[in-house]
């Protein structure tokens, strides 16, 4: 077992979303690079196992087989408390093995996130002892499945809209439920079920209901689209008896379960998304290099030298962000450990606490994925068309990512709302750097060359941040001053979020390529960090003007627009740079090793 690294009260932690106001030190964050000796041999022995399941992963009939096998290895334990059979290990190794288990195609990392994730840790978290005791011994092993029962037919994003009803029986030692849920992941083979309903149709509560009982059927396998080798069934329940020490945390409260859960989820999707990048990029590279037109091997052309890089400096991008959160959670929970909180509830409340993190790591790590696989197609020619070829699995199967544990319309939205609302509870102070931005533009521009290493990104960095100051502070304004309403402007917020993305994944870069900058344990010349990160500055740039410009004309106009206009433009100030140079190093470096190499 990982010997869980402690806290360091030397580190300068940093709340969530408090990436908006503060800049991080080098020397906080952290990076893959830095993974231990303990942890990459895990990283291996997960390889292992996900290169033994890519045979059987499209397969739904082997799902139940691979999960038993998944369990044997320890890998559906990894949060679990030993006392229950489990074999918990800290947070950076848990994302480890998500990353790896990302590779396996075919529908199974769905099966697999299902289960150990919003299928188990609803009891994990908010289990009573006796119900912990019962039933994750079975989850750990995988002896029992899990699935998770939330969406309706009517309520998908609007979860609270559910219609499932549970009624109290007049002996007090059943509830009765009646209603059915849609889109039920691992539904055909599950033995446990997390589902939520309205006790007397007005208190959201969540329940863990066991396959067997009277009254609880299936519907048929759903034709999806993509992810076949998983079970997505309709669920039924018809005057179902779920006894009442079933019933999962405190009446009334099912919200907190599903919603906090979520968080949990969306980090863990993100990572997932990341193996299933680079198994694209890996992929793409080795048939590049094979497929020979024109008397040469395509991987010599500057198109799809441009493909095989823009891939990799994307996924790098992911990686360098979804390992920062993970720390960042890591050291959360063990401040809260040290503070007093028992390791379960500090797993949950991190994961609370990095929430908009955890919905920008959702939606970069499912857009990452939707852009390799396509261009996995794309370099594939007529033959990615074909399903005899791994890359038309791989277009179907990365599509869900965008839907599920919110769809990214959703995290948008709620990253943005998250924020204005720790502002407003006083937990981040948003309006002291916003003024300081408005006196800024009132000011004359300053003509200083920033100087240091990497000087030209940590202004970008820090420019791209008062864009995002500048932009929700007059959007909030405007809204305080009945001018508009946000809950009815979604394409503001929209924008507002999409230049959080950018802002937060362009100086997760900037930070790893700097703290590489004096490290030996590299793969390669820091020339070769240095083109990823410089491209991705200079795409980030010209992404954040646009996002401000789209959602400053939206609901500014005269003088507020035009002064605000001039902002944007003394804020994208990030010097030109030869990206083609920069894809084709990258690239050649991606050749030489037959795929990702970072």
């Amino acid at each position: 077992m990982t010997k869980m690294p402690e806290y360091s009260l030397e580190k300068n932690l940093l709340k969530g979303g408090e990436f908006l106001i503060k800049d991080e030190e080098v020397r906080n964050v952290f990076i893959p690079e830095e993974l231990n000796e303990e942890q990459q041999m895990i990283r291996q022995m997960v390889r292992e196992f996900a290169d033994g399941a890519k045979l059987d992963s499209p397969h739904m009939d082997k799902q139940v087989e691979l999960l038993q096998r998944a369990g044997e290895l320890g890998l559906l334990s990894s949060h679990i408390p030993e006392e229950f059979g489990g074999m918990p290990l800290d947070t950076n190794t848990n994302t480890v093995i998500n990353e790896e288990m990302g590779y396996i195609p075919g529908g199974f990392t769905t099966t697999y996130a299902a289960h150990v994730g919003i299928g188990t840790l609803p009891i994990l978290y908010f289990g009573d002892e006796a119900q912990r005791a019962k039933y994750l011994p079975g989850l750990a092993t995988g002896e029992l499945k899990a699935s998770y029962c939330l969406t309706e037919p009517s309520s998908g994003s609007d979860a609270l809209a559910a219609k499932t009803t549970a009624v109290l029986n007049e002996a007090g030692t059943h509830y009765i439920l009646n209603g059915q849920k849609m889109w039920i992941t691992n539904a055909g083979f599950a033995d446990v079920f997390i589902v939520f309903a309205k006790i007397d149709g007005e208190k959201f509560t969540a329940f863990i209901v066991e396959k067997g009982m009277e009254g609880f059927t299936l519907g048929a396998e759903e034709k999806k689209l993509g992810i076949k080798g998983s079970s997505t069934r309709q669920v039924f329940f018809e005057n179902v008896e779920v006894p009442t020490e079933n019933l999962l945390g405190e009446i009334g409260k099912g919200h907190l379960i599903a919603f906090n859960i979520l968080n949990v989820g969306r980090f863990k999707l993100g990572v997932l998304t990341m193996g299933g990048s680079k198994s694209a990029l890996n992929t793409a590279t080795q048939y590049a290099k094979e497929r020979v037109q024109f008397k040469t091997p395509i991987a010599s052309f500057g198109a799809i030298q441009y493909k095989l890089a823009e891939m990799a400096i994307r996924i790098f991008a992911n990686e360098s962000t979804c390992y920062r959160v993970s720390d960042l959670m890591q050291d959360m929970e063990h401040k809260l450990i040290k503070e007093g909180k028992s390791r379960k509830d500090a797993l949950l409340e991190s994961a609370e606490e990095y929430a908009i993190e955890c919905a920008i790591i959702k939606v970069l790590g499912s857009e990452v994925a939707d852009y390799c696989v396509d261009e996995l197609v794309q370099v594939h020619g007529g033959y990615g068309f074909s399903e005899e070829y791994p890359a038309a699995m791989a277009y179907r199967d990365s599509r869900i990512g965008r839907i599920y544990e919110g769809t990214n319309e959703i995290n948008r939205m709620l990253s943005v709302n998250m924020l204005l609302k720790r502002a407003m509870k006083g937990k981040l102070d948003i309006t002291t750097p916003a003024w300081a931005v408005q006196k800024e533009l009132a000011s004359m521009p300053s003509f200083d060359s920033p100087t240091g290493a990497y000087a030209e990104e940590y202004k970008a960095v820090k420019n791209f941040k008062k864009m995002i100051l500048m932009v929700a502070g007059a959007a909030a304004k405007m809204q305080m001053d009945g001018k508009i309403n946000l809950k009815h402007e979604q394409e503001i917020l929209m924008n507002v979020a999409d230049m959080m993305i950018t802002a937060y994944t362009a100086e997760s870069v900037l930070l790893r390529v700097h703290k590489l900058q004096d490290s030996v344990n590299k793969k390669q010349a820091q020339e070769v960090y240095d083109a990823v990160l410089k491209t991705l500055m200079y795409d980030s740039n010209e992404k954040m003007e646009k996002f401000a410009k789209e959602a400053l004309v939206s609901f500014a106009e005269g003088d507020l627009l035009k002064t605000m206009l001039m902002g944007v433009k003394r804020f994208v100030k990030y010097p030109p740079t030869n990206v083609k140079n920069n894809r084709r190093l990258i690239a050649k470096q991606l050749i030489d090793s037959d795929g990702w190499c970072f």
